[in-house]
């Protein structure tokens, strides 16, 4: 349970770390919704959750089965959920962005489908499958087919997708399993102690424990205990002769066009007064989605938007470690 995986920023954590700080953050907001008088099975229901898959096939099972577990267990006896909906945990999978290699980029194709192979075993609700050129620019249209086609045919030719959880029951599946379990929950107990995820992500203890794994793990690979086929191992001189993204200068012509000709049609007066109010919420304790919802309404964008809440509350930076 030392590899890492899950991709954080220029980052990558743990398997266990990425169950426990997800569920750690996921639990700030179910509080903050009770705490603003909501009831806890009227919105559980409607909460999804977002994964990371790389390449330990096994250990990404199992990450998902823990947190699936876990949730359910966090629901019942944390919050106090009654309803079954409230208990499940709903969650998208995107493959390893942070796995695939410049090196040999074609080998990134048989990495996403072992990632995609483990989110549909660990039971996902929907997959994204990175393009194998990743790692070199915008993927193409071919590279992009065969990610598509690594979807399709996991799920139309392999027949996993057949039977729920087909690994149950497997003594290494179920072991593992509950070592992340007990790991996750020792983790999340460490941040309850700090205060919950805001003051654990404030005071730069999750970052912190992100950065670890992520120098334990590249330090791994430069020693060669670690192997990344193409990259410190099994390397070949290669000329790179894949295809590259071609983007049409007119679409961004076209786009910034748009853009001019509706700033030029809207209500000005009506955008700066909704600018000018969404400017005063910002440094209230007003809930700002019904102003964003004005606002959209009325073709203000989103950049103008960030940009009144960047001038708000500044940006965020986070802290650095020696």
């Amino acid at each position: 349970l030392s590899r890492c995986g899950y991709h954080v920023g220029e980052e990558v954590c743990t398997a266990v770390q990425e169950v426990a700080f997800t569920l750690a953050v996921a639990i700030a907001y179910v509080q903050a919704a009770i705490q603003a008088g909501m009831d806890v099975d009227r919105f559980a229901c409607q909460r999804s959750f977002c994964f990371e898959a790389h390449n330990s096939v096994l250990e990404e099972v199992t990450k998902f089965r823990a947190a699936r577990r876990l949730w359910a267990q966090i629901m019942r006896n944390r919050f106090g959920a009654k309803d079954p909906r409230s208990w499940m945990l709903r969650f998208h999978t995107q493959a390893g962005g942070s796995t695939l290699t410049a090196q040999q980029p074609e080998n990134n194709s048989v990495r996403v489908a072992i990632q995609a192979l483990a989110a549909v075993m660990g039971g996902t609700q929907s997959l994204n499958t990175n393009s194998m050129d990743e790692a070199l620019w915008l993927p193409t249209e071919k590279s992009v087919r065969v990610a598509l086609r690594t979807q399709q045919i996991i799920g139309h030719e392999s027949g996993v997708a057949d039977t729920i959880d087909p690994l149950a029951g497997s003594y290494v599946i179920e072991y593992l399993t509950d070592e992340i379990c007990r790991q996750a929950m020792e983790y999340i107990q460490k941040i309850d102690d700090l205060g919950g995820a805001l003051p654990a992500i404030e005071n730069g203890y999750m970052q912190g424990e992100i950065q670890d794994s992520a120098y334990r793990f590249q330090k791994q690979v430069e020693s060669g205990e670690q192997i990344v086929v193409g990259v410190n191992a099994f390397q070949v001189h290669e000329e790179l002769e894949l295809e590259r993204l071609s983007v049409d200068p007119s679409i961004e012509q076209n786009a910034r066009a748009r853009l001019a000709e509706l700033r030029a049609h809207r209500d000005a007066a009506r955008v700066s007064e909704l600018l000018t109010r969404l400017e005063a919420a910002a440094s209230s304790e007003e809930n700002l989605m019904p102003l964003f919802v004005e606002c959209v309404e009325n073709d203000i964008t989103l950049g103008e938007i960030c940009g009144v809440l960047r001038q708000a509350w500044g940006e965020y930076i986070p802290p650095s470690w020696a």
